[in-house]
């Protein structure tokens, strides 16, 4: 049984019996001529195929997630304008649904669970309108000129389970770009907002990890608020540190409003402030002070997202009341603990990934029912095993990740923690791809979940999904350097190479920044030494290749990316030496997934030695 991952329009004829009956053979002319002059041209030039048409409909398969919902577009933009002048009882009219997802091949035919979500997405479109899944939403990203109306999970006839929907906005183009994208005709209509990070006023750096904790929970319960469009943590936190204008930030990020204030703690107590301030005037709209016991952060952050949403004039859902309320632990000492260890986690060390693990194994005993902390603790489990080859076992990883899930199964970090621990393992395919799936529905700004969604694509030999992930990880935190760095690769293993050298240059500015406030971060040394090596910086990549081994010669993907650098600046043996230390410590995401689908090996192909490892991995 063939299976692939593909793109499937379902397109069908508004009110087709009804026009049957009014003129049968005017109507059958009509839609055949339809068909000729206007929708088989247009598929033909976004590379579709028909794969089955049933009269008054039609099922298309397209290479390209980006293909199938321009042509729809193009599709429906063209028929409304040819019925410009025709009675609205004589119009030929289309509904279009758009999905992505895996199919069974039989022949000329396909089958399963993503053309029955296609066909679903199809029958809840508007005439002459367009309706997608959240997994093609993910996909497009910016890179299509148009704006999208989120209409939430929808249950759909037949399908198990909820589906994340978007309309397509046909009379609302978005400009390409992050900071440009314009918001959909219903979209427009809500206040626009970004949340600085708030600065910490305590006097010690060290209780920064305190103030940016609470500027992430405001941003996250903001979010929740389906009334408001929010931009997303990454994005606000690339102005962290820098002096800049409000009415300068909100012009670049294209918000009305901006939220920023500032966190002073001390020992048990702690003010917060906070301000609303108008970009249009730079008027403050609202502003308040909290000097309260640090066992009312909670309430705290509360009362600032209901003044924030009070303010802007909207309407809370009870539902919306309801999870903004609901804390994710009513111990203050278990929060901080995790806060601490999100901190940590993000400095990619060893050292740093046992002091995350401490901190949130504290905060989990503190609060046995916090659910993110589980989440920490399987993360940072899932990075020692694939760094180190150390700490907990795949099946540990999976029982910790579970049990985040069984006290919050709507927590995306812990369905990407799941995911994550699914990838590294041995169970690849289906699993993992339905947690990772699961965490974009409920995160769509995720960078983990995007980023090690393409991570494990990769491993699977999916390098056109794995562009489309990685693309939307760098989206998703505009200042990362691992996602472009890893990017290049893809492209250049797609045959991409124009793309891969431009992308291979941003991944090495970013890594550069990130080395210059980090130093020791081994990570941005070995992913930029690989994109230097890709653009034939050859000595630059060797330097930095040698500056990662020196910072962490234990880490496993340090080694790994060094083993890449050798094979593209030519030092072939160098490389397999490296590579036969490594491998009794590599684990099955590098041995089977990496090692045999990751282009930047290619000049090591087709050397003697590297085919005996490939033969002795394949054997065990």
């Amino acid at each position: 049984m063939e299976r692939r991952l593909t793109a499937i329009l379902a397109a069908d004829v508004v009110g087709y019996s009804r026009l049957m009956g009014a003129n049968e053979s005017g109507t059958f002319a009509a839609l055949d001529t339809l068909r000729t002059d206007l929708v088989d041209p247009k598929i033909s030039e976004h590379q579709g195929r028909i794969v089955k048409l049933t009269g008054d409909g039609m099922l298309v398969e397209f290479p390209s997630v980006v293909n199938a919902v321009a042509c729809a577009t193009d599709i429906q933009r063209s028929i409304r304008n040819r019925n410009a002048g025709v009675p609205p009882d004589q119009r030929i009219e289309f509904r279009i649904g758009v999905n992505v997802g895996d199919v069974i091949v039989q022949g000329e035919d396909i089958f399963g669970d993503g053309v029955n979500v296609a066909a679903r997405l199809e029958s809840i479109a508007a005439p002459g309108g367009i309706t997608i899944s959240g997994p093609v939403r993910d996909h497009i990203g910016n890179r299509l000129d148009l704006a999208f109306e989120d209409m939430g999970e929808q249950t759909l006839k037949n399908i198990e389970r909820p589906i994340r929907v978007y309309r397509v906005c046909l009379d609302n183009p978005g400009a390409p770009g992050l900071k440009k994208q314009k918001a959909t005709q219903h979209e427009q209509e809500k206040p626009a907002i970004a949340v600085l990070p708030f600065n910490n006023m305590s006097g010690d750096p060290e209780q920064e990890y305190f103030s940016d904790g609470i500027t992430e929970d405001i941003i996250t319960d903001l979010s929740k608020v389906s009334g408001l469009l929010v931009i997303a943590r990454n994005t606000a936190f690339t102005y962290k540190g820098k002096a800049v204008k409000v009415q300068q930030v909100a012009q670049e990020l294209g918000v009305p409003f901006i939220v920023e204030g500032s966190v002073r703690k001390a020992g048990a107590r702690v003010r917060v402030t906070a301000q609303l301030i108008s970009s249009e005037s730079g008027a403050h709209v609202w502003a308040d002070r909290y000097d309260r016991d640090l066992t009312d952060i909670f309430a705290i952050q509360d009362e600032i997202t209901h003044a924030i949403v009070e303010q802007l004039k909207v309407k809370l859902l009870p539902q919306e009341k309801k999870s903004i309320s609901k804390a994710p632990t009513d111990n203050v000492e278990a929060y901080t603990y995790y806060l601490r260890g999100r901190q940590f986690i993000q400095r990619a060390s060893k050292s740093n990934y046992q002091l995350a693990r401490r901190m949130f194994a504290k905060a989990a005993e503190l609060d046995p029912s916090y659910a993110r902390a589980y989440a920490g603790i399987a993360d940072c489990d899932s990075f020692l095993f694939l760094h180190y080859h150390l700490q907990a076992s795949v099946e540990n990883i999976l029982a910790t990740s579970d049990k985040a899930l069984a006290l919050d199964d709507r927590l995306a970090e812990a369905h990407a923690s799941r995911g994550l621990a699914l990838a590294i393992g041995k169970q690849y395919g289906e699993q993992s791809i339905e947690e990772f799936e699961k965490a974009i529905a409920l995160d769509p700004n995720s960078f983990e979940a995007h980023y090690f969604y393409a991570r494990a694509c990769v491993t699977q030999g999916k390098l056109e999904r794995a562009a489309v992930l990685f693309e939307r990880a760098a989206e998703n935190k505009p200042d990362d350097y691992q996602a472009l760095c890893l990017l290049t690769h893809v492209y250049r293993g797609l045959g991409r190479q124009w793309d891969s050298e431009n992308v291979a240059r941003k991944g090495v500015e970013r890594a550069k920044n990130e080395l210059s406030v980090h130093p020791e971060n081994a990570r941005a040394a070995y992913l930029g030494a690989t994109a230097l090596a890709a653009v034939g910086e050859k000595e630059q990549a060797r330097e930095w290749a040698s500056r990662a081994l020196l910072i962490d010669p234990e880490d496993v993907l340090t080694q790994y990316n060094v083993v890449c650098v050798y094979s593209l600046v030519g030092d072939e043996e160098q490389a397999l030496d490296l590579l036969e230390r490594l491998l009794p410590n590599a684990g099955q995401e590098l041995s089977q997934g990496w090692l045999k689908h990751d282009s930047d090996l290619n000049p090591l192909r087709t050397n003697p030695r590297f085919q005996k490892i490939l033969v002795t991995l394949d054997a065990g």
